[in-house]
């Protein structure tokens, strides 16, 4: 299939998981942000935006700022309207691949984008219709694309940004004086339900961690995330090799994920920035690599907010 194409499709999946993660990250921390002195509040939004890879303008930095940094700015990609403005405009330049369910429903929530209000109740509700509405997107993809080539280079963008935003996710568990729990940090990634199944009786920070990073049957965890890239791109390159790989993407992602599969630590909350770190790295170098191997013009899409 044409560069072009396959280019545009590797980033819709990947705009359209930003959109999502963004809207989880920012709407499990609107309620705590809203409820503290001006002083805290103006740093913590601070570093949240931080964590989201980019840099307050000026000093006098709040709430509102970044509602309208991670929720409303269409001229930045690393937003939630920015990240589905830019899917639309993916899928309109692979129109005559997506399915016609995919470009209508990203054509839809495109247009929806200016009917909600700007304030923190109204920033919560938009979160939770992004929510739904990627969703529905990432559903129809699934659902009404042949799962060739082309819905490969998509699942593997999605894949890759999936790894990324949970990672910053647990990042965010640090923020200062935003004391996110261990069951606001499993909502934010809608395992909660699937967390207390599985571990039952076992409840605390370092199980949820783990949870969200090795388990290997819930779909946002890391683990999880990294294999299905592995996957797709094995599929997108199935050259049998007796020694190595002609990968470099493959080969990143791999060692990525078998790190933190066979990585033994006592205390995993104490090495989780270092970890979280490590994943976003690897998940840009693999974009690039994945951009040099299989398209020609990577540098325009690259995104600012990525850990080089």
């Amino acid at each position: 299939m044409l560069s072009r194409i396959a280019e545009s499709l590797f980033w819709i999946g990947r705009y359209v998981e930003r959109a999502d993660g963004t809207a989880r990250i920012l709407d499990v921390h609107l309620e705590r942000l809203n409820q503290m002195p001006r002083p805290v509040q103006r740093d913590v939004s601070r570093q949240l935006l931080g964590v989201m890879g980019s840099k307050p303008e000026s000093g006098d930095f709040g709430l509102p700022d970044l509602i309208e940094a991670l929720a409303f700015d269409r001229s930045s990609a690393t937003s939630i309207a920015g990240a589905l403005g830019a899917a639309r405009e993916n899928a309109r330049r692979a129109r005559e691949t997506v399915s016609g369910s995919v470009w209508e429903g990203l054509n839809t929530t495109w247009y929806g984008l200016t009917q909600h209000r700007k304030d923190v109740v109204g920033t919560y509700r938009f979160c939770h219709w992004v929510i739904e509405r990627t969703a529905m997107v990432r559903g129809l993809s699934d659902t009404t694309m042949s799962h060739d080539e082309s819905w490969q280079f998509l699942v593997l963008g999605r894949s890759l940004e999936r790894a990324d935003m949970t990672a910053r996710m647990l990042s965010t568990r640090d923020v200062h004086a935003s004391g996110l729990s261990w069951v606001n940090m499993l909502r934010c990634a809608g395992a909660y339900e699937s967390f207390l199944r599985t571990r039952r009786a076992s409840f605390g920070e370092q199980h949820a961690a783990q949870f969200l990073l090795l388990d290997r049957l819930f779909p946002r965890s890391i683990v999880y995330a990294l294999s299905d890239a592995e996957k797709c791109l094995a599929n997108l390159n199935p050259a049998y090799q007796r020694v190595g790989f002609i990968n470099d993407a493959s080969r990143i992602v791999g060692q990525a994920r078998t790190f933190l599969e066979f990585h033994q630590t006592d205390d995993l909350m104490l090495e989780l920035p270092e970890h979280m770190e490590r994943v976003q790295k690897a998940c840009a170098r693999a974009s690039d690599a994945v951009s040099r191997t299989y398209f020609s013009q990577a540098a325009e899409l690259s995104w600012v907010g990525e850990v080089s």
